[in-house]
């Protein structure tokens, strides 16, 4: 069920020149909405004159012990860069959670390899994802990819719930290139895959899952200003013809998208 908080800045770490990790927690230690990996959630920014419209923003994780939510943000517009200005003890209002979420892997095999694929921002969702996966005994594989090796966020949390490779474009961290092009990609032993990033990298992940028969899922990245349907900023044309991304997705399972070659 949707709820609109106030939640607290416990913590907004600097992770490099663009992006910041906000960590969030309720005010009066009252447990956090139950939130599932892939939602997301909408901020009203406050003290921003040309931003009306609230931000979307994945969930990056859960910290249950100290109940408190992960948000990766990039500050690439007014929004995201007062976002990254808010420091211990702002209030911050949220709507949440939104959307739908990854589904558990096909098979119940847990020795089955499971892989996680994101880029820039897109590498947020997947951290909660694989802390999950890794809870209920499955060993996750997270293909990570950035520009250079300062894009690279969160690789020692990451590293806690499986192995973790990567890609740079500028061969600085990792192997040289996309993360399309990692040599992992040449050994299709994998059971499931889960994506999100740039709709590029999306859709080659997407056809290169179809062409080896591996069922995948990816959550878009559409714009999302209001999170529940009003405003159709985020629309999709899928195989059931234009949908919400924020109401029907923002996971998809890539049969239900037109993207296969």
């Amino acid at each position: 069920m949707k709820k609109m908080l106030d939640l607290i800045v416990t913590d907004n770490s600097q992770l490099n020149q663009s992006y910041c990790l906000l960590k969030l927690s309720t005010t009066n230690s009252s447990p956090l909405p139950e939130m599932f990996p892939g939602q997301f959630v909408e901020v009203h920014v406050t003290d921003s004159p040309t931003t009306f419209l609230r931000r979307p923003i994945s969930v990056n994780f859960i910290d249950k012990e100290k109940n408190e939510l992960w948000l990766l943000v990039q500050a690439i517009g007014d929004g995201t860069r007062r976002m990254a200005t808010y420091k211990k003890g702002d209030l911050v209002n949220l709507l949440l959670p939104l959307g739908n979420s990854f589904t558990p892997p096909e098979s119940s095999d847990k020795k089955d390899r499971v892989l996680l694929v994101g880029g820039g921002v897109g590498t947020a969702p997947m951290l909660y994802w694989g802390s999950i996966l890794k809870e209920e005994g499955y060993s996750p594989v997270f293909l990570l990819g950035a520009r250079s090796s300062k894009d690279l966020l969160q690789l020692d949390e990451f590293a806690k719930y499986g192995d973790v490779y990567t890609t740079t474009e500028d061969g600085s961290h990792g192997e040289k290139g996309f993360v399309t092009n990692h040599s992992i990609l040449e050994l299709p032993d994998f059971k499931q895959i889960y994506t999100c990033g740039p709709k590029p990298m999306m859709m080659a992940i997407a056809n290169y899952a179809h062409k080896h028969g591996i069922t995948c899922e990816v959550s878009l990245e559409n714009t999302m200003a209001c999170g529940f349907g009003v405003c159709l900023c985020c629309i999709e044309n899928t195989t059931r013809g234009n949908v919400c991304v924020c109401t029907e997705g923002p996971v998809f399972n890539i049969k239900d998208l037109k993207w296969i070659n």
